[in-house]
């Protein structure tokens, strides 16, 4: 008898389901779902109650995707040794060997023999659905539930099982679709993939089932809508996934006229990894789904984008909108988290916030933004940043140099003005920038980031003297720059749980920009995109590029959407998942860099010259003002250097990496997976 994963997860979820005899208080996420105080329980027990129920439906949350490394043993993407999707794109460096991300991406050592970053066995995806399942097969006979609180408990467990195939689906293509709890007395079981289109058509089945069974939002009018339900399932989150799901489906790594490998492989033959030919209806039928979700919302209304109150608005206003919008569990931006353990007590040994944030000096999930990255966000009117020309129009560094900042000499110091996209400060720490925004007022408060080589916080670990990357690479700023996404600070952490954003207003909007542009409505995609960089003060996207004929020229602005999408979703795989949708092996082929940066200081003899020293401590002691003028160099990354840098975008030992490769030992099993291509 073959080892049936769609078995998993019967003892977690009923065996070991213990209930205590003396106490109300029972277990709940995790807890519930794993491990049991002491005895058993029987699915006639727990679905005997509808206080087990819920708690069983709880249960299911805890083990829904959640895209901050947080534990070892929490799932495969889930530990920080496995690696984020980010440190695979052309945003991010990861510096720390020890990560599956370093030693098989970047090496590129990947086979079928290793656990992709989300693997098909470890990360609770078959637990999930066959759990959920089983809780909506025993619906029905639950006592002390009405028919619409079971009705809406099943589309909360369609809503989760159709997320989990998605997460699925877009790192492998088409899957075994599953539609019962198995009871694990099968001998055997014939469970093969399904085409893209069977798949697609199944989870966006589960979501129209679910929606009319969904409440709207959380928005605590009703009993139903308590605003402490925030984080389930509801009827805008189900109709924002199934307008992701048609948008992913539609994108050219499923929906063209050839594979994107050879069409030699079976897989592809069989159109397990693409639709077998080009559709624009598809386009069409995703545009309908943003188009469904908009009319809904004009009808009931709630979410909104997080935007300042200021009257006039300064850097620092603009971006704590955009922090607050993608933070707060009570954002009116968001329509669908999940939520671990607590970032701040369970987690921290291994937790994003720990291992990542600089102070800590651990680093080992400090995602270093690229020179690459910090280039795609625009100067702060909205106008395109671009190196060669704003070099020689004197704007990078120099006396007029303002390539972060801008400065002002007064009397006793500088003022000093972010010159850049607001939310370039939220998604990197640059040179020069404080240390904290207060989470709660918005200020920019304490020292200054030193990433100059020789400054406090970068020391000699940017660039050497002698012009060599150092190999001291996990320290805060290995590229020039840190990461600072998700990582806001003791006094936030120790307050609020961190969530993980799986869908929200700001990215529903940028997908119907991209819809609508697919479909040949030019216009009306950029007023999509505008409400979105109006937001953090941009001006039109249109009007800032007016050289890109935006408003007639499809694949420009399809690829001004792309870059808009990095910008503001930095940190959360978006860009990711658009590289392997568009196919764009282009991105993951090109030499990345980062910034050295100098600070500058007169001499004796009133020549500007680089001092390779810091400011606080004693220059800062001593009256020194801040540094203000600095000159930068770009460098290519050596360390890692990644070994798809030397090979070509168009190579089939790239393309493979556009789908992971199902475990070979189940493949093994018979029971029907065919090998993704390449693999």
């Amino acid at each position: 008898m073959k080892i049936n994963i769609f078995k998993a997860g019967l003892a977690a979820a009923v065996s070991a389901m213990a209930l205590t005899a003396c106490t109300d208080n029972i277990a709940f996420g995790n807890a519930f779902i794993e491990k049991a105080p002491g005895g058993t329980v029987s699915i006639d027990t727990v679905f005997n109650s509808a206080t087990y129920t819920q708690q069983f439906l709880t249960a299911l949350y805890s083990r829904q995707y959640y895209g901050l490394p947080f534990n070892t043993g929490a799932g495969n993407s889930n530990s920080p040794y496995t690696g984020k999707f980010d440190a695979l794109t052309d945003c991010y460096a990861l510096h720390w060997s020890s990560t599956a991300v370093y030693n098989r991406y970047y090496k590129n050592t990947m086979t079928a023999n290793d656990a992709p970053l989300m693997s098909y066995t470890n990360d609770n995806v078959w637990e999930v659905v066959r759990q959920s399942w089983m809780l909506i097969d025993n619906l029905p006979e639950v006592p002390g539930l009405t028919d619409e609180q079971k009705a809406n408990m099943a589309a909360q467990a369609k809503c989760i099982i159709a997320s989990r195939y998605f997460d699925l689906f877009m790192h492998y293509g088409g899957l075994p679709l599953i539609t019962k709890a198995y009871t694990g007395s099968e001998g055997s079981y014939n469970e093969p993939r399904a085409t893209v289109e069977k798949t697609v058509e199944f989870m966006v089945q589960l979501l129209d089932e679910a929606t009319p069974n969904l409440v709207w939002a959380y928005n605590g009018n009703t009993s139903e809508t308590d605003a402490t339900q925030t984080g389930h399932w509801t009827k805008a989150g189900a109709m924002a996934l199934k307008a992701k799901i048609l948008l992913f489906a539609a994108s050219p790594i499923f929906n063209a006229d050839a594979p994107y490998y050879d069409n030699s492989t079976e897989a592809e033959q069989q159109h397990l990894v693409w639709y077998g030919d080009f559709q624009q209806s598809r386009w069409e039928t995703a545009l309908k789904a943003c188009q469904d979700f908009f009319d809904a919302l004009a009808a009931n209304g709630y979410y909104k984008l997080y935007e300042t109150d200021a009257a006039k608005p300064t850097a620092d206003d603009y971006r704590q909108a955009y922090r607050m919008g993608y933070i707060l569990d009570s954002s009116p931006e968001v329509l669908h988290y999940t939520r671990v353990a607590s970032n701040w007590g369970t987690q921290g040994t291994y937790c994003w916030w720990n291992w990542g944030l600089g102070s800590y000096g651990i680093n080992r999930n400090s995602y270093s933004p690229t020179e690459e990255y910090v280039e795609m966000f625009p100067w702060s009117d909205g106008t395109p940043f671009d190196w060669d020309t704003d070099y020689a129009k004197g704007r990078i560094d120099g006396a007029n140099g303002r390539l972060f900042y801008q400065y002002k000499a007064v009397r006793g110091g500088v003022i000093k003005t972010a010159s850049r996209d607001p939310r370039l400060y939220e998604n990197a720490i640059v040179n020069g920038q404080q240390y904290t925004l207060d989470w709660s007022t918005g200020k920019s408060t304490g020292n200054t980031y030193e990433f100059w080589v020789g400054g406090n916080d970068a020391g000699y670990n940017v660039i050497g003297k002698d012009g060599k990357v150092m190999d001291a690479l996990t320290t805060i700023c290995p590229t020039g720059y840190g990461c600072i996404k998700y990582l806001l600070g003791e006094e936030y952490h120790r307050k609020y749980d961190m969530h993980w954003n799986v869908l929200t207003l700001d990215e529903m909007y940028l997908m119907y920009a991209e819809a609508l542009a697919q479909c040949g409505q030019n216009e009306k995609a950029l007023e999509q995109v505008d409400k979105v960089r109006a937001r953090v003060g941009l001006k039109g996207l249109d009007a800032c590029n007016k050289d890109l004929n935006l408003k007639t020229n499809k694949e420009n602005l399809i690829e001004e959407i792309l870059r808009e999408r990095a910008c503001e979703l930095g940190m959360s795989n978006n860009r990711f998942f658009d590289m392997v949708r568009y196919k764009r092996t282009d991105w993951m082929t090109k030499k990345l860099h980062g910034l050295a940066v100098y600070r500058m200081q007169k001499n004796s003899s009133g020549q500007w010259v680089r001092i390779e020293k810091p400011w606080i401590g004693s220059d800062k002691d001593a009256g020194v003002v801040e540094p203000s003028r600095f000159e930068y160099e770009k460098f290519e990354l050596i360390n890692p250097h990644r070994a798809l840098w030397d090979m070509e975008s168009n190579s089939l030992d790239v393309k493979k990496y556009l789908m992971s490769p199902y475990p070979q030992t189940e493949i093994n099993k018979g029971y029907g997976l065919i090998q993704n291509p390449g693999w």
